[in-house]
């Protein structure tokens, strides 16, 4: 029998993803919102795509807001965005 493959949905987009493709953001017990690389940090958590659309849509609607019960400080949301640009693959470079 296959294994299972943990679904979770983006706030942004609103499409289930798997759990690996997603990136996680948590409000700590300590009331502290961080990306969450590991996916096992404790606290209340949300998910979004690594594409910056997705992130700038759950920023704009307030949905990371919400899910999150606390508002979203713009370091925590410039944090995610770079994080995004940093696992965005490289387009590879033609080799003359």
């Amino acid at each position: 029998m296959p294994k299972k493959i943990p679904m979770r949905m983006c706030v942004g987009c609103r499409e289930m993803k798997p759990k690996k493709e997603l990136l996680r953001v948590v409000r700590t017990p300590e009331d502290e919102i961080l990306i969450d690389f590991t996916g096992k940090r404790s606290g209340r958590g949300a998910y979004v795509c690594p594409e910056e659309n997705c992130l700038q849509k759950a920023v704009k609607q307030r949905q990371l807001d919400r899910a999150l019960e606390r508002t979203i400080s713009n370091e925590v949301i410039q944090n995610l965005s770079r994080q995004i640009a940093y696992s965005r693959p490289k387009e590879e470079t033609p080799r003359e």
